[in-house]
């Protein structure tokens, strides 16, 4: 099932190929509108919504829409986290290093370079807007970046409220998948302040979040993602190659925290972003062609999810 939020009430809707099924609506009331208390109703909502869409087949209704016609939003619940797992592709990581450091990386197999990126330890971020743009939004260029990258994820929904959760058990608590966008500002070597407070992670428009969650029809652990520059593929690649998988990132963050119903992990990205494909200039910047300019159309695919696609702006004067 796909679940989608759609419309200024941010209601809760269910995708089937063009058209949305609002959730409660359809299932007389059985089931909440709100995405939050939809996702902690469990496998009620779910099975309650399945029947309610089952029982309409494909008739038109006054609770369905075609997806041109409605605004389809990010599918995240009002009080949701947002994670986000750093350097956690090996291929990525080794070659942000390089970069960073000005200077070649000694050759790795992708086995030592993930054995590398492990001795390393877990790490990450958190995105902090209080709203998050979705599919067909604008980004806006942010006015302290100087160069300006993309980095297409496949990110997880908490379905369950738990803390201290073993990675044996984590499977049990992922509702769903959706894709992500974490836009970032890369010029941290020539404004340093800018690294403060993560700020080259968190402005506005600095995440993007959808189409949809799909809930029970992938497999997240092995899950392909494609992003796209003005439909140019930048970056391919698998879950499969995630440094610590899902399982061990809802371990990490539950220790001493509780984890809530809505929560999303994204699970980092892999190489192909303009900061870790670009050449080190003799000053030690890197040359604007890879990153992104007001105008861009980016995209983040996968062939069960969908397509997250944003257009980046200018910052508004």
């Amino acid at each position: 099932m796909k679940i989608v939020v759609y419309g200024p009430e941010k209601r809760v809707g269910i995708l089937e190929g063009n058209r949305i099924v609002d959730a409660a609506h359809a299932s007389g009331g059985a089931v909440p509108s709100d995405l939050g208390a939809f996702i902690a109703a469990g496998q009620q909502a779910l099975d309650a919504s399945a029947a309610a869409v089952a029982k309409l087949g494909g008739k038109s209704a006054p609770f369905v829409f075609d997806t041109g016609a409605v605004k389809i939003r990010a599918p995240r619940a009002a009080e949701a986290r947002v994670a986000c797992a750093g350097a956690n592709f090996a291929d990525h990581a080794v070659k942000m290093a390089a970069k960073m450091r000005g200077r070649d990386m000694p050759v790795l197999t992708a086995e030592m370079a993930k054995e590398q990126q492990r001795k390393e330890g877990i790490r990450g971020f958190w995105k902090l807007n209080r709203d998050y743009a979705g599919p067909g939004d604008d980004v806006i260029y942010p006015a302290k970046a100087r160069r300006f990258d993309y980095e297409g994820e496949i990110a997880i929904v908490i379905g369950r409220t738990g803390k201290d959760i073993r990675p044996a058990d984590a499977r049990h608590y992922i509702w769903g998948a959706t894709l992500l966008f974490d836009w970032s500002i890369r010029s941290p070597r020539e404004d340093n302040a800018a690294t403060r407070f993560a700020m080259t992670k968190n402005f506005d428009t600095g995440c993007t979040i959808g189409p949809c969650i799909a809930v029970g029809e992938l497999d997240p652990f092995d899950a392909e993602v494609e992003t796209l520059v003005n439909g140019a593929v930048r970056q391919h690649f698998s879950t499969r190659d995630m440094v610590y998988d899902f399982a061990e990132f809802i371990a990490h963050l539950s220790e001493d925290f509780t984890l809530y119903p809505g929560d999303i992990i994204s699970g980092g990205t892999a190489a192909g972003t303009a900061a870790d494909s670009s050449d080190r200039l003799p000053d030690g910047t890197q040359p604007n062609d890879l990153f992104l300019k007001p105008g861009d159309r980016v995209e983040v695919r996968n062939p069960v999810i969908g397509s997250l696609a944003n257009r980046v702006i200018a910052k508004p004067t």
